[in-house]
């Protein structure tokens, strides 16, 4: 089990994939990040165990695509809810959704906030390194339940 704390990134658009990334990198955000590029995956990195038999540490942050193969982000913010163990993880939709009814869906399924992707890599890159800041440095995570 690793102590850092690490992004886990669920976006299957590759382009936004590499800004992700790269906004990261930009602003000094050092955390490992681990990249799901479907709904499935991102649920079995959360809930699976690997070939040890254990499950993965949790990711300190979930920034979470709406608009995904296998299973939509809806769906899968759902499961991280259903779980005790990731109930309170913190998960942040990206989307470039401009739906009022997805934004509605995903607040009443427990997101933590809704953000819609810009479309200008400045913008993206500065929207991405704020989330970075806030949830990894200056949120206060919930304490581990026993």
């Amino acid at each position: 089990m690793r102590n850092e704390k690490v992004i886990l990134l669920v976006e299957d658009n590759p382009k936004d994939e590499a800004l992700t990334l790269r906004a990261l990198k930009r602003g000094n955000i050092a955390n490992e990040v681990v990249v799901a590029r479907d709904g499935a995956e991102a649920v079995d990195y959360l809930f699976s165990p690997g070939p040890d038999g254990r499950l993965n540490s949790l990711p300190q942050l979930v920034l979470l695509d709406l608009k995904l193969p296998k299973l939509d982000g809806h769906e899968v913010l759902k499961r991280i809810r259903a779980d005790e163990r990731t109930r309170v993880l913190p998960v942040v939709i990206l989307t470039t959704s401009v739906e009022d009814r997805d934004r509605l869906n995903g607040y009443r399924l427990g997101a933590n906030s809704y953000v819609r992707k810009p479309v200008d890599f400045r913008e993206f890159a500065d929207a991405v390194v704020q989330l970075g800041l806030y949830w990894l440095v200056l949120n206060e995570a919930p304490p581990l339940s026993s």
